[in-house]
C-alpha cells in the first residue's frame, strides 16, 4: 500500500479526519483539488458570512479566540481559519490533487488523481454536500434574453444586467441574495416553496445558541423518526449581518421584495407559479412555534411570538419572461454533492450516499460532511469534531480487524 488512508476534500471536514487519523498515528493524505478551503474561496459570493455566530467555529484544539464571539465569519475569515487548523495540525494536504477515479481493489482501494494513482486500505470522502447548484430542467426553456445564474456564478449585483430578477427559492442563499438585490436598487421577485422560517434572535439570544443549548442540535441520527426528511431539510432563514436582523419573508415584503409560489414550468415564455402561498407559510409557521415551545420548555417561561407571514393580497401565477420585465434569474434551489469519481456502488438514483452515519457499505469506506450525518449539526463547522472522532473510531477499528 502506498498509504494506509485517504481523506477526499480539504475542507473542514477532511481536516478534521485528517486531526483525528494523526491522533491514531494512521498515516494519510488529504487530496485537494484546489487549496485549502477551495469551496469557501471560489464557490461563494462576496458579502456571504456564516450563519452561526463566531463561538461556534471551532474546530478540534481550536476554539474562537477573537474579539467578536457574538459576531459571523466573512468567507475571507473562515478561509484563515481553515488554513490555521491545517498549519496547527500538520495536515499532510496535497492541493492541486483532483481525484477522477476510487474504485475497490483487493483488500483496499484504488484512487486515481491528476497527479498519479495511489493504493490505500480507507477513504474518507469529505467532498461536501455542495458541490453542484441544482438547478430545474425547465431552465432551458428560458428565454436567452434572460440571463440565468447560481449561487455559484454570484458575486455582486453589479455583475447582474439591470432591471428586475427573479429569485427562486427561499432558503438561506434565496432570501439573502433577494434581501441584497433589492438594495442595490433592482425589483426583486422571489419564488417561495418550501423553507424553515427562524428568527435571528430569540428571548435575546441567538437563535442558534438555542439550538446548541437545549440539546436540540445533539439529537443523534439513529434517534430521528424521518431521517431521510431530515436530511433534505431546507436550510433556515437566516444570515449572519452585524446587526442581527432577521430575513424572513415579512421582513422582505417590507423591502419591496414581491412573492410568488413555487415556480412549477415554463409554458410559451412564461414562467408558470403555483398557488397555494397560505399553506405553505402556515406550515412554515407552525414548525417555528413548535420550536419556540421546545427551547421555552427547556428555559421555562414563555418568549415572544411572531406574526404570521403576511400573505399577498394578491400573487401572481405567471410572469412573461419575454417582457423584460424579468432580465435575471438566480436560481437558489439548492445543492448536491457530486460523486462522478466514485467507482463503487454506495450511490442512491437520487446522487446520495449510501450510509449508516458516516459509514459506507464497502470495508474501509467512510463519509463526513454531510447534513445530519451523525447529529443534527452535523453540516457546521462545530458539528465535525464528533463526528470526526467517531468515523475515524470506526475507521481505525476495521484496519485492526475488529
Amino acid at each position: 500500500m502506498d498509504v494506509t488512508a485517504v481523506v477526499v476534500g480539504a475542507g473542514h471536514a477532511g481536516l478534521a479526519a485528517s486531526h483525528f487519523l494523526r491522533e491514531r498515528s494512521i498515516d494519510h493524505v488529504v487530496l485537494e483539488r484546489g487549496e485549502v478551503a477551495n469551496s469557501w474561496r471560489r464557490e461563494r459570493w462576496d458579502s456571504l458570512r456564516l450563519l452561526t455566530p463566531n463561538w461556534q467555529s471551532r474546530l478540534p484544539g481550536l476554539p474562537y479566540d477573537g474579539p467578536d464571539p457574538d459576531g459571523y465569519m466573512t468567507m475571507g475569515e473562515v478561509v484563515d481559519l481553515l488554513e490555521r487548523f491545517a498549519a496547527a495540525t500538520a495536515a499532510p494536504v496535497r492541493t492541486g490533487t483532483e481525484v477522477t477515479s476510487v474504485r475497490r481493489t483487493g483488500d483496499g482501494y484504488l484512487v486515481t488523481t491528476s497527479t498519479g494513482p495511489l493504493r490505500c486500505r480507507a477513504v474518507v470522502i469529505a467532498s461536501g454536500a455542495c458541490n453542484r447548484p441544482v438547478v430545474p430542467a425547465f431552465h432551458e426553456a428560458v428565454p436567452s434574453s434572460v440571463e440565468q445564474f447560481t449561487p455559484f456564478d454570484y458575486r455582486d449585483p453589479a455583475k447582474l444586467p439591470d432591471g428586475g430578477v427573479l429569485v427562486v427559492g427561499a432558503s438561506a442563499t434565496g432570501v439573502q441574495l433577494a434581501a441584497e438585490l433589492q438594495r442595490s436598487g433592482r425589483p426583486v421577485t422571489l419564488s417561495v416553496g418550501e423553507h424553515t422560517r427562524l428568527p435571528r434572535m430569540y428571548r435575546g439570544r441567538d437563535i442558534l445558541w438555542w439550538m446548541d443549548a437545549s440539546g436540540v442540535w445533539d439529537q443523534r441520527y439513529d434517534e430521528i423518526d424521518d431521517l431521510t426528511r431530515a436530511r433534505r431539510l431546507p436550510s433556515p432563514q437566516l444570515a449572519g449581518t452585524p446587526d442581527r436582523s432577521s430575513v424572513d419573508l415579512n421582513a422582505l415584503t417590507a423591502l419591496g421584495v414581491s412573492l410568488v409560489g413555487r415556480w412549477a414550468a415554463v409554458r410559451d415564455g412564461r414562467a408558470l407559479f403555483s398557488g397555494g402561498l397560505r399553506n405553505v407559510f402556515a406550515l412554515a409557521d407552525l414548525k417555528l412555534h413548535r420550536l419556540l415551545d421546545t427551547f421555552d420548555a427547556f428555559a421555562g417561561g414563555t418568549g415572544e411570538r411572531f406574526a404570521p407571514t403576511a400573505v399577498p393580497p394578491t400573487s401572481r401565477l405567471q410572469l412573461d419572461l419575454g417582457s423584460g420585465e424579468i432580465r435575471s434569474v438566480v436560481w437558489a434551489t439548492g445543492f448536491r454533492p457530486g460523486y462522478d469519481w466514485l467507482d463503487v456502488p454506495v450511490v442512491d438514483a437520487k446522487g446520495r450516499l449510501d450510509h449508516d452515519g458516516g459509514v459506507l457499505p464497502s470495508p474501509g469506506l467512510y463519509a463526513l460532511g454531510l447534513p445530519v450525518l451523525r447529529r443534527r449539526r452535523s453540516t457546521f463547522i462545530h458539528g465535525i469534531e464528533d463526528d470526526a472522532r467517531e468515523v475515524v473510531d470506526h475507521l481505525a477499528g476495521y484496519l485492526a480487524g475488529a
